[in-house]
């Protein structure tokens, strides 16, 4: 969890000035709350495997049907 004032208290126990350790704890803060914005969840990771998973189905369904198409039209013409 993201503790504002422990990072402020550990970076002017470094020696920090106060502007110095605002701007931190500011960057931090903005780079935390940007981070768990865009996080996936579990629930986003098995829908985009579900939809990967049906992608793939589908091309080689159609992969298999071009196939047959085009030995079928070998078988025909030769």
């Amino acid at each position: 969890m993201f503790d504002p004032h422990a990072i402020a208290r550990q970076l002017a126990g470094a020696g920090l000035t106060v502007d110095q350790v605002d701007a931190i704890t500011d960057a931090v803060r903005q780079a935390a709350e940007h981070d768990a914005a865009t996080v996936a969840t579990r629930s986003d990771l098995s829908a985009l495997e579900a939809r990967l998973y049906r992608a793939m189905l589908m091309q080689t369904a159609v992969t298999v049907g071009l196939l047959g198409l085009v030995l079928g039209g070998l078988r025909w013409l030769g």
